[in-house]
């Protein structure tokens, strides 16, 4: 063990746990990818953010052109990669007498390529927006670009040359790096092409993810957060089984918690793990239920009983959080995710996260022989159910209601029906009262949408189900995703809770699950 400090955070280093996440890293796999088409990016006021692009040659036709000062083109590379850009580039007529001045615009969606990167205002930082400019001294050359990128577009600006001499693009490739195999995954024939094709898009989705580390965006953030690991896992155990890489990422975890022996919500692991200074109810909490899943995915005792430790410290951090009536304290600051709503109370279904990942670690507390602290846990796990069914119920309403203000939102139904707090029909009412009703607070992402859905199949509606996949991940299809995103909201497609959709993530680890919930529970 080790303290690091950093600024207020205390953090235990476990460095046994660090060793061995770095003995689990994988080896990349490498695919070279050529660019698919020129396009150009036109005007639609029916496609998403109000562009989209047509193809205008081949991508062949690059080398029987040739481009002087302001001209541009932009690449279509046929749908998502992550990697890097490699680039031959000569010069045709006179010999240059000026370096080349190139400006390469990167981007997932077509609304990058044409909407200056300058007119940004968004809260994030500009720096997650993916462009270059390049000098080139010497003719010809290669240009390699040392940065990861993750994208389908790439734009092509010279901005300047000079009057003796134009330049040819030779070669334009993307060495794509993955974590996984594509060999590896058994593909499914579905009799719903619509189901089938968001089977594809999905795992697209997460092998993109898939890095070092699960990824929540390969674009933004590029890091490691507990909340994305969990569908990620899951999703996993249904396709690639790389069941290492969520090993990896739960020793990581486990290898930085604060001087409490909390986990962080994310970290970084370059140059070297890091845990950042966020702490979040509901991700701590999903340690344990990883944890939980790996476990029955893989019957990996060992690392069972290593983490066991750390996943219920998660439990009994969390149930220090709970007031004399066994229901969480609520706040108002930024204690727990559960989803990007504007206005969302937080305390129902955080409560609903606690059961749900308490049931969990009663489970694991049964493998490993922990009569002790299985008990005691399903004993706290009665009295929070209780507690939850008698004072966070309303009656007259038929939905449970969370905070001061007795809020109603989908987020809290779905967790408790999620919890198992309600026997099965009574869940399955809710969820039905919940569509029809349509609380005025609802889902803002795909990562609450997964969870919608999933409390649509564990009530037993799996018509309804299917039809809200349908709906939202078919939505994306339909508006062009070759990659499912970080959000999106059919009603709103300008939707950015960051202040500006250019800097949306447009390949989204929490957005994978389709194929999770396809074939899991055999839709």
């Amino acid at each position: 063990m080790s303290i690091q400090q950093l600024e207020n955070q205390v953090i235990i280093r476990n460095e046994s746990f660090i060793g061995q996440a770095e003995k689990l890293k994988p080896q990349l796999h490498e695919t070279l990818v050529k660019p698919k088409a020129l396009v150009e990016v036109v005007r639609d006021d029916e496609a998403i953010h109000g562009w989209r692009t047509e193809q205008a040659a081949p991508a062949a036709d690059l080398l029987n052109r040739e481009y002087g000062k302001n001209d541009s083109f932009i690449l279509d590379f046929g749908d998502h990669q992550v990697g890097y850009l490699t680039i031959d580039v000569r010069p045709a007529g006179s010999p240059p007498d000026a370096p080349l001045k190139l400006k390469l615009t990167i981007g997932e969606m077509p609304v990058e390529m044409a909407e200056p990167f300058e007119n940004y205002q968004g809260w994030l930082s500009s720096s997650w927006l993916q462009e270059e400019t390049i000098f080139v001294d010497v003719l010809p050359g290669t240009i390699a670009l040392p940065r990861r990128y993750s994208f389908r577009y790439v734009k092509f600006e010279v901005l300047d040359t000079s009057p003796k001499y134009r330049v040819v693009f030779d070669r334009i490739e993307c060495r794509a790096v993955t974590s996984v195999n594509f060999n590896d995954i058994q593909s499914i024939s579905h009799h719903d092409p619509e189901l089938e094709k968001m089977d594809q898009i999905s795992i697209k989705t997460l092998a993109d993810c898939m890095q070092d580390v699960f990824e929540d965006g390969p674009k933004r953030d590029r890091r490691l957060w507990l909340g994305d690991l969990r569908l990620q896992a899951l999703a996993n155990y249904e396709t690639f089984k790389t069941n290492d890489l969520v090993k990896r990422c739960l020793y990581l975890f486990a290898g930085v918690p604060d001087d409490k022996g909390k986990v962080p919500a994310n970290v970084f692991v370059s140059p070297k793990l890091i845990a950042d200074d966020t702490y979040l109810f509901d991700y701590s909490l999903f340690f344990a239920s990883t944890l939980h899943d790996y476990y029955f995915a893989t019957n990996d005792i060992d690392t069972l009983k290593e983490l066991w430790p750390t996943a219920h410290r998660q439990i009994e951090l969390a149930l220090e959080r709970l007031d004399e009536n066994h229901i969480v304290r609520d706040s108002s600051d930024w204690w727990s995710f559960i989803d990007w709503q504007e206005g969302l109370n937080k305390q129902a279904p955080s409560q609903g996260v606690l059961i749900y990942t308490m049931k969990q670690a009663v489970r694991l507390a049964e493998e490993l022989d922990l009569p002790e602290s299985g008990n005691e846990l399903k004993r706290r796990l009665e009295e929070i159910v209780e507690a939850t069914r008698s004072l966070l119920w309303d009656e007259n309403q038929q939905f449970f209601i969370s905070g001061t203000d007795r809020q109603v939102s989908w987020a809290s139904q779905i967790w408790m029906v999620l919890a198992g707090v309600l026997s099965n029909e009574e869940s399955k009412k809710l969820m039905k009262r919940l569509l029809e009703e349509k609380p005025e607070v609802g889902i803002a992402t795909p990562y609450m949408y997964h969870h919608l859905v999933e409390a649509l199949l564990v009530s037993g509606d799996k018509d309804q189900a299917i039809s809200e996949m349908k709906a939202y991940w078919g939505g994306m299809i339909k508006d062009g995703a070759d990659t499912f995103w970080e959000l999106y909201d059919p009603n709103n497609k300008e939707y950015s809770p960051y202040g500006s959709h250019l800097i949306n993530s447009y390949c989204h680890a929490w957005s994978c699950t389709p194929t999770y919930l396809i074939r899991k529970y055999d839709l």
